[in-house]
């Protein structure tokens, strides 16, 4: 089943950064990043590939950081993230 969860805001430069060390950290590569501007709104969306699984990891002002993903990747990938940041 796929899931999606917010990590947190999308201009928290740190919470990026950790998520990108955990996407590598598991053994992720990317396949494939955009970047778009559609009124006041900014997207940055960046595909992973984990294991033949996607994860996509989305940046959208006013939405947040988000994860996507099978639901058990997307558990797990939030929870290194989490003890990294310290934030539950």
């Amino acid at each position: 089943m796929t899931k999606t969860k917010i990590l947190g805001p999308e201009f928290d430069q740190r919470l990026r950064r950790i998520l990108v060390e955990v996407l590598r950290d598991i053994g992720a590569k990317v396949l494939d990043a955009d970047w778009s501007v559609v009124g006041s709104q900014e997207l940055e969306t960046v595909k992973f590939e984990l294991q033949g699984r996607t994860i996509e990891v989305e940046a959208e002002t006013y939405i947040g950081l988000s994860l996507t993903g099978d639901e058990s990747d997307v558990d797990e990938i939030a929870h290194r993230v989490s003890n990294r940041t310290g934030l539950r």
